[in-house]
């Protein structure tokens, strides 16, 4: 059981964003996201967004640094890859 983040390289809101996902299950997510206080607005249905300011902390917490193609490969190997056509 593991929890990724790729780089903050997703533009929006006037920072950069990173993406946090666990390769195991859900609720590992959300206990990792309830431990270091992000919001569950910032919950978008596999993963987490997580501002560029608050990545070191998520990488002290324990997330894997990982580039954004590996966190994608690994998310949809877990089985808990949201395709777009289900975000709607």
């Amino acid at each position: 059981m593991t929890i990724l983040i790729d780089p903050p390289m997703w533009p929006a809101h006037g920072t950069l964003w990173s993406h946090v996902v666990s390769d195991a299950s859900y609720g590992e997510l959300h206990e990792f996201a309830t431990r270091l206080g992000i919001p569950a607005r910032l919950f978008d249905h596999d993963h987490y967004d997580l501002p560029q300011e608050r990545y070191a902390e998520a990488v002290a917490a324990g997330a894997h640094e990982v580039a954004g193609g590996t966190l994608i490969r690994r998310l949809i190997a877990s089985g808990l890859r949201v395709p777009e056509r289900d975000r709607r």
